[in-house]
């Protein structure tokens, strides 16, 4: 999928710098769970990064270990505000993504979406630089349509509890298509679904974090409705793997592309598994569903198989296991 509307770009083809030397990439909520991953691969493969981030739901400590490297540089900032820097290349993952988090201050959610959308696809146009918008499975609502393909529209509650995120998300799609339209941009859109491993916030409210710290604890195991609701979860290298196939696509695909694991679960399915995974006695207890929360969430990936040569290779046991040591180193360093 591409957008074939402007057949001339007079940007520079994605993810090559204008000296011909090492990108420098920034990379806005690069401290929360999946930028500081994002970071650590952009160091790894040898481009300098410059992290933004204003903390509002990630922490120091995510980037820590890259902190004093050389091709390292660390932001405090909001993206709500305008940037102003020179990169190569920008990926923008700047917005809460747990229902905790994004529902505390909805507006600011919105803002975070739009305003920071706008923002950098200001800086980007000024720049003459690729850019990619982390976006999100949330587009399509609940869906009607198994699995999603790209090209289902959605089925939104544009003013439920949720549509800070959902529609915030929406909006900035519609603003980097528009730009490329206007403007002749080199846009980038991923869709993500269910996203999981290493640095996720412990207490973010998303079903993987909860289930294996409330199994850890020996916690009776929350589920919300009767655990028949499906997921598709990824592990964050098999995300994170995916943008950067995304951002080395010629200039005109832009997507959207959805990016995630078609290996579809019940809640309930994903529950047993961590209990039996920790050795846990956990008990289940089961709560209502929460408002416009989706019955069901699977990819239709056969795009990112088939313009990116991407498909997630790691499966949910395996992740699993690295995301329960995590989790457990990280409850026994707690006093």
């Amino acid at each position: 999928m591409s957008d074939r509307s402007t057949t001339i770009c007079p940007y520079p083809a994605s993810g090559r710098s204008s000296l011909g030397v090492r990108k420098r990439v920034l990379v806005t909520g690069g401290a929360g769970f999946m930028g500081s991953h994002l970071c650590e691969r952009l160091i790894a493969e040898g481009d300098e990064v410059l992290c933004v981030d204003n903390f509002f739901t990630s922490g120091r400590q995510n980037i820590e270990h890259l902190i004093g490297q050389k091709r390292f540089e660390l932001m405090r900032h909001d993206v709500t505000f305008p940037l102003y820097v020179e990169v190569d290349e920008i990926y923008n993952l700047a917005c809460p993504a747990s229902p905790i988090h994004y529902q505390h201050d909805p507006v600011q959610t919105t803002k975070t979406s739009v305003h920071g959308a706008i923002n950098l696809l200001g800086l980007a146009k000024r720049l003459r630089c690729p850019i990619m918008q982390a976006s999100t499975s949330e587009v399509y609502g609940d869906p009607r349509i198994h699995p999603q393909p790209e090209s289902y529209w959605g089925n939104v509650n544009p003013i439920g509890p949720r549509s800070c995120y959902d529609e915030g998300k929406r909006c900035a799609e519609t603003l980097f298509f528009d730009y490329r339209r206007q403007h002749g941009m080199p846009v980038k859109v991923a869709r993500i679904f269910n996203t999981y491993g290493p640095r996720m916030h412990p207490n973010d409210g998303r079903v993987v974090s909860n289930f294996i710290v409330q199994a850890l604890r020996g916690e009776a195991i929350t589920i919300y409705g009767d655990g028949s609701q499906t997921r598709s979860f990824c592990f964050v290298d098999d995300m994170i793997d995916g943008f950067r196939r995304l951002m080395a696509t010629p200039d005109d695909f832009t997507g959207p592309v959805n990016i995630g694991n078609p290996r579809e679960f019940t809640i309930r399915q994903l529950a047993d598994l961590v209990i039996e995974m920790v050795g846990s006695t956990s008990s289940l207890v089961h709560k209502p569903l929460p408002e416009n929360d989706p019955l069901q969430r699977q990819p239709d990936i056969t795009l990112a198989r088939d313009a990116l040569g991407w498909q997630p290779t790691t499966a949910l046991e395996e992740g699993l296991k690295r995301t329960i040591a995590y989790f457990d180193r990280l409850l026994s360093s707690v006093p």
